[in-house]
């Protein structure tokens, strides 16, 4: 569309002027065209010879000093070497454009030329290529950022599929924790209190509910790439006490201690103080002897989780550890510290998370 535009600007000038032979400068500059079409799939070819052919005008049609528009196709000429050409061969093309340009001043034009001839012919040339050696690069610098941003984003989609994975394992590890507690409590009442025991299996099948929609949930968000699931707001520090209650309900005894001086959070070390107390309180549930201690305290730095519990006698443990190193991995990118272990018969988790105070 360029190169017809530009035919059709040069055909309807070459109609007003006039000039001597002027017919056979339209036919010119439609060769000039058609070629031009083709400038992206063969720039360095079209690039040269379209304005070679231009050069053509003055011994076959008008003088190349009567239109205006040939300089348009001149243009577009050399911006295509600088542009499509990946290397620096289109100044190949640019130095045999210069070549027929001046034997045309030689053999054709018979005024008397001077430097200043020079500079017009340099001032045809060097702007176009300059200008379309910047617009490739640009280009190709904008594509790189696209690629990167690209990369970055799916790095960004991976670490959080990542920690919906763990979000997941905290859920499946809290539920059927409590699953298996409850339905032991059932089995020994199933003889002796059935009415207690339906109780207590009515309570399962409501914790498998519960685990399944949220499970389902967290798989959703997975598979959902617009992320538009309109989910309820991630849990935090205010949300423990409710979290507790249903520890105490599935037979774990937990002593809960907020510091009052304890400011509202950001989302970030909220959502991570509620899930370190909630493995805490899960690993406490499945190993340990029914009873754990929870504080979460102010520091000058931030806040201060830790959680106690007596350890059972040593028994294999089917769990993979991912719940602690998940925990580990998002305390580690918040810039806090993590710390677990048994001493003296007592697990103890501690962790420390940063807040920026604002001034």
């Amino acid at each position: 569309m360029l190169a017809g535009s530009i035919f059709v600007l040069g055909g309807v000038e070459m109609a007003m002027l006039r000039p001597e032979r002027w017919g056979w400068g339209v036919a010119i500059e439609l060769v000039t065209a058609v070629l031009l079409a083709f400038r992206r799939s063969a720039p360095l070819l079209v690039g040269t010879l379209a304005p070679c052919v231009l050069l053509v005008m003055p011994y076959v049609g008008p003088q190349l000093d009567e239109p205006a528009v040939p300089l348009l196709f001149w243009a577009v000429s050399v911006y295509t070497l600088a542009r499509w050409v990946a290397d620096l061969r289109g100044l190949v093309g640019v130095a045999v454009i210069a070549l027929v340009t001046f034997s045309d001043y030689v053999f054709e034009d018979a005024r008397d030329h001077n430097f200043s001839d020079v500079v017009f012919v340099a001032t045809l040339l060097v702007p176009p290529y300059v200008f379309g050696r910047l617009v490739r690069r640009l280009a190709a610098q904008k594509a790189l950022l696209e690629e990167r941003e690209e990369l970055v984003t799916r790095e960004a989609v991976r670490a959080e599929r990542d920690r919906i994975a763990r979000e997941l394992h905290d859920v499946i590890a809290h539920s059927v924790s409590a699953m298996v507690v409850q339905t032991a409590a059932a089995q020994d009442l199933v003889r002796t209190d059935p009415e207690r025991a339906e109780v207590v299996l009515r309570d399962v099948a409501d914790t498998g509910r519960r685990a399944l929609a949220e499970t389902g949930r967290l798989l959703h968000v997975i598979r959902d790439d617009s992320d538009e699931l309109g989910l309820n707001p991630a849990p935090g520090v205010s949300d423990l006490e409710r979290l507790v209650r249903e520890f105490r309900a599935e037979g774990l005894h937990v002593e809960l201690v907020i510091d009052e001086e304890l400011v509202r959070l950001p989302a970030g070390i909220d959502v991570s103080a509620y899930r370190i107390a909630q493995e805490a309180l899960t690993n406490a549930l499945r190993y340990g002897q029914g009873t754990a201690s929870l504080e979460i305290t102010a520091t000058g730095a931030g806040v201060a989780i830790r959680a106690t519990n007596p350890t059972g006698p040593a028994r294999p443990s089917m769990g993979s550890g991912l719940g602690l190193r998940g925990l580990a991995e998002r305390v580690s990118l918040l810039g806090g510290t993590l710390t677990h272990g048994a001493s003296e018969g007592c697990f103890e988790l501690a962790a420390t998370l940063p807040v920026e105070r604002q001034s």
